[in-house]
């Protein structure tokens, strides 16, 4: 009888195959990001992961693995992602959803209006991060509010630089933290943890990182001297959310329960679609006039295909502030499905490094630093932070290193959060420090800032792992499996 697990393999892959499996993938990779930029995550790193199987698996043939072994690997190893994929999509609804019921826009309409020039570079960071959190992307919000927050910075005379560090790291904690996130998404469904416990685990490293980052930034502008030249942009786009939304703390109402059912514990693809649902209804009865006029007409079959329209399509505006338009255009289970396809490809790729022995191969010269569980997470951070600098993709650095460590987290008795938590913590929070890399390419052009120069201000970004290195070598919040059963 076949059994479900692959053979064992007579001998482990050489020293020679290693390197050179590591050449392949360094190269195809680092040619994408050469090449592509900030664009290559829309195709041509999936493409990328794909070819990298293909020459890993004729590595595995030449090395007597036949191709039903490989294929099974690669079977098994992609039959993960369809739970996570489900997410993605139910998630598009929702960001969609979100967008034509006034939820994101009466979230904005609000942290905008808090706003003050005396405080600038603190209340910079909050906003950002309520943007990140509401609508689950850091370069969307670096390239809407966080432009428009950039432009303000000018007006008042303020730092370019320290303004930039405060938009990322709001933006990248809000992000963190979102379930609607791409990257929160991803680091559970490679380590294998629910998404509302990993980000209930995120939160005791990330919160009071976030807290010290903030006033840091307060005490950096406490003497700072500004005047109320250019909230231009900022009243601009108050306004223009004002006139085409009906605002009204009843349109957070979903938001709120999407939160409540997250600290419920309520299984993720149940509560995001149904909060989708309720959102969609909420359209009805809050946002008629919006709904008129993303439908084009007010028959009755018209608007259900509207609302319908927005769960598979998104949302989108034409307002006079191309800010506005930018940031709420957006959503819908189509815009997640580039997503669904890195997820994938990147699955198909680890399932053949698995079978041919590479993934055990740099294990075996990895483990021998692991001395404790602080050295096993600090490990898999640098693991994490390696990754983002050879590859410059930050999706990457979480997928290899998940894939790598997660048999050695069990072997510790930890839990899967542990693990997820540490892949974001140093994977996707390193990655806009980092010139070369897509992050880093298109944080530094789209706020006009180079990145050394941004750098030392993104505190959250720096605080964050270190934080999370204290928390690991004092055993503080480093959940154990049966822990994590009886929570």
């Amino acid at each position: 009888m076949e059994s479900d697990q692959h053979s064992i393999i007579d001998k482990p892959l050489s020293r020679f195959d290693s390197v050179l499996v590591s050449v392949i993938l360094l190269t195809l990779m680092g040619a994408v990001i050469w090449m592509f930029g900030s664009d290559s995550l829309s195709g041509a790193t999936q493409v990328a992961m794909m070819v990298i199987a293909f020459f890993t698996a004729l590595i595995g043939l030449k090395n007597g693995i036949s191709w039903p072994e490989i294929e099974k690997s690669i079977v098994r190893s992609s039959t993960k992602t369809t739970g996570p994929i489900l997410i993605f999509l139910s998630i598009g609804a929702l960001i969609g959803s979100f967008m034509l019921s006034g939820a994101v826009p009466s979230l904005l309409y609000y942290g905008l209006n808090i706003l003050s020039p005396t405080y600038f570079y603190p209340l910079t960071c909050l906003i950002c991060a309520l943007v990140a959190i509401c609508i689950g992307s850091s370069w969307t919000t670096a390239a809407t509010i966080g432009v428009a927050l950039m432009g303000v910075s000018y007006g008042f005379a303020l730092s370019p630089e320290i303004t930039a560090g405060a938009i990322i790291s709001g933006a990248y904690f809000g992000d963190k933290m979102s379930p609607l996130s791409e990257t929160t998404n991803l680091a559970p469904s490679i380590a294998g943890s629910d998404l509302f416990e990993h980000i209930r685990h995120m939160a005791w490293v990330s919160v009071p990182s976030f807290v010290i980052a903030v006033f840091a930034f307060f005490a950096i502008g406490l003497n700072t001297a500004v005047t109320q030249g250019s909230q231009t942009s900022i009243d601009a786009f108050i306004q223009t959310l004002d006139q085409h939304f009906d605002i009204s703390p009843i349109n957070l109402i979903p938001v709120v329960l999407l939160l409540w059912l997250a600290v419920k514990k309520t299984p993720a693809f149940l509560a995001i679609i149904g909060v989708s649902l309720l959102a969609c209804m909420f359209t009805l009865i809050f946002q008629y006039d919006v709904l008129l006029n993303f439908a084009g007409g007010s028959s009755a079959p018209l608007l259900f295909k509207s609302l319908w329209t927005v769960l598979f399509d998104g949302f989108s505006i034409n307002t006079e502030n191309e800010s506005v338009n930018s940031l709420l255009s957006r959503g819908g289970m189509a815009s997640m499905v580039n997503m669904a396809w890195l997820v994938i490809a990147s699955m198909m790729m680890t399932g053949v490094l698995e079978r041919i022995g590479y993934i055990d191969a740099l294990m075996g010269v990895l483990v021998k630093f692991v001395r404790s569980t602080g050295s096993l997470i600090a490990s898999t951070m640098a693991t994490c932070l390696g990754v983002n600098i050879v590859t410059g993709d930050q999706y990457m650095s979480l997928v290899l290193p998940g894939q790598m460590w997660k048999s050695e987290f069990a072997k510790h008795n930890l839990a899967n959060v542990n693990l997820s938590r540490t892949l974001e913590d140093a994977g996707t929070l390193t990655s806009p420090l980092i010139p070369w890399n897509a992050c880093g390419v298109y944080m530094a052009g789209t706020l006009a800032v180079v990145t050394v120069g941004y750098l030392p201000y993104c505190l959250f970004n720096l605080i964050n792992p270190v934080m999370a290195l204290l928390f690991a070598f004092l055993n503080v919040k480093i959940l154990r499996v049966k822990e994590l059963s009886f929570k």
